[in-house]
C-alpha cells in the first residue's frame, strides 16, 4: 500500500482543516518545502500536496511554495487543488509535478479527464473524488454536485482514468477513522487504484484499508499530531523484506 503524506497549503503555510472548513484550520508550519523535507527524510516515497487556495479561486495560487517543495526534495509528488484547465496541467507536469489531481473539473466536465488522459498519459494524471453522503462535492468543498461518487468513479474508468484520489469529508481531519466500506466499495466495483484520504488516524486505520485491498493511502492530521510514526508505517504497509510494496 502507497503512503502519502499530505501537505495542504494556504497563505504559503502548511496547514490542516476540519472537514474541509477553512474557518476551521490549525497551522502546523511556515515553510512546506521543510515539511516535505522532513517527510522524504522520515522514509516517504511519494508526498500529496494541495493547493486550498486554488481549490477556491479555480487556479494555482501557492506556486512558491510548490516550486521550493519540488526543489526541496527528491521522491514523486502529486498535487491538486484549481488545477483546470490543460495548459494548467502541462503547466505542473513542467514543473516536475508526477501527477497532478483534477477535482471539480472532474465532476462538472468528466470528458476533460478523457482528454488529459490522452495528451498525457494515465499515470500522469487522477480525479480528485470529494464526497458528502457518498454524493460528489466542488468548489473547495463548498458545493454537493448531482452525481455520487460511484457513478464518476465509473464514469472514469470508461474514460481511461487509474488513480482516483477519495475523500470522505466528513472524516477528513477528524481522526475518527476512514471509511474503509466506501472505499473498498470503489476499488472493487472499479478495479481502479483507489487512493484513500480522510480520517486516517492511526496504524490500525491503515492496517483496516489495507486488509480492504485499498492500494493507497494520504495521511495528514495524524502525521502532524504525531499519532502515526511515518517510518514504521512505511516499513510495515510498503515495505516487505526489505523491498517496495505498492
Amino acid at each position: 500500500m502507497q503512503l502519502y503524506p499530505a501537505i495542504d497549503m494556504k497563505n504559503g503555510q502548511c496547514v490542516r482543516l476540519r472537514q474541509g472548513a477553512f474557518a476551521d484550520m490549525t497551522v502546523y508550519g511556515t515553510d512546506p518545502a521543510q515539511m516535505a523535507l522532513k517527510w522524504q527524510e522520515a522514509g516517504a516515497s511519494f508526498l500529496h500536496l494541495v493547493d486550498l487556495d486554488g481549490a477556491l479561486a479555480g487556479r494555482s495560487v501557492n506556486e512558491a511554495a510548490i516550486r521550493s517543495i519540488l526543489s526541496s526534495v527528491s521522491v514523486p509528488v502529486q498535487i491538486g487543488g484549481g488545477i483546470r484547465t490543460e495548459a494548467a496541467v502541462e503547466y505542473m507536469l513542467s514543473l516536475g509535478v508526477q501527477r497532478v489531481i483534477i477535482g471539480t473539473k472532474a465532476a462538472e466536465e468528466p470528458e476533460f479527464l478523457k482528454k488529459l488522459v490522452d495528451a498525457f498519459g494515465a499515470d500522469r494524471v487522477a480525479a480528485g473524488i470529494d464526497a458528502k453522503n457518498g454524493m460528489v462535492a466542488v468548489h473547495g468543498w463548498e458545493q454537493v454536485s448531482g452525481i455520487s461518487a460511484v457513478e464518476l468513479c465509473r464514469k472514469m474508468k470508461e474514460y481511461g482514468v487509474r488513480h482516483i484520489v477519495y475523500t470522505d469529508i466528513s472524516r477528513d481531519g477528524m481522526l475518527t477513522g476512514p471509511n474503509v466500506e466506501a472505499t473498498r466499495r470503489l476499488r472493487e466495483e472499479t478495479g481502479l487504484d483507489i487512493i484513500a484520504s480522510g480520517g486516517v488516524s492511526c496504524m490500525q486505520d491503515l492496517e483496516n484499508l489495507h486488509e480492504a485491498g485499498i492500494p493507497g493511502a494520504i495521511i495528514g492530521k495524524a502525521l502532524y499530531e504525531g499519532r502515526i510514526d511515518l517510518r514504521a508505517a512505511v516499513e510495515r504497509f510498503e515495505q516487505r523484506n526489505g523491498e517496495l510494496c505498492i
